[in-house]
């Protein structure tokens, strides 16, 4: 029997580059955009652009500060970001648990 509410997912983070985005912050505790961009393989328009929504939802935070003259960010996930993962990573092993994977 099939009892898992979809809307246990956090549409937030389920999408790819957000999930990584959560994910590597979650490993790593911190990272520059760069690094980022380079783990995740994805333009500096895409990843600014999941960026900010995960900064809206408040699960990120985003440091901008300069080393000599280039701009450096530095991101890490916030105490509600955290949560939202791990309850997210909770979801998504309950759905797998429901799956048969001999079906």
């Amino acid at each position: 029997m099939f009892s898992f509410d979809i809307r246990d997912l956090d549409e937030t983070i389920h999408g790819r580059v957000r999930l990584g985005i959560m994910t590597f912050l979650a490993s790593t505790g911190t990272a520059d955009f760069t690094t980022l961009k380079a783990h995740l393989q994805v333009s500096d328009g895409n990843l600014s652009t999941h960026l900010r929504k995960l900064e809206e939802a408040d699960y990120i935070l985003q440091n901008k500060s300069f080393a000599g003259r280039r701009p450096l960010t530095q991101l890490s996930l916030t105490e509600k970001g955290r949560k939202a993962y791990i309850a997210y990573l909770d979801a998504i092993s309950r759905l797998i648990s429901m799956t048969d994977p001999k079906a």
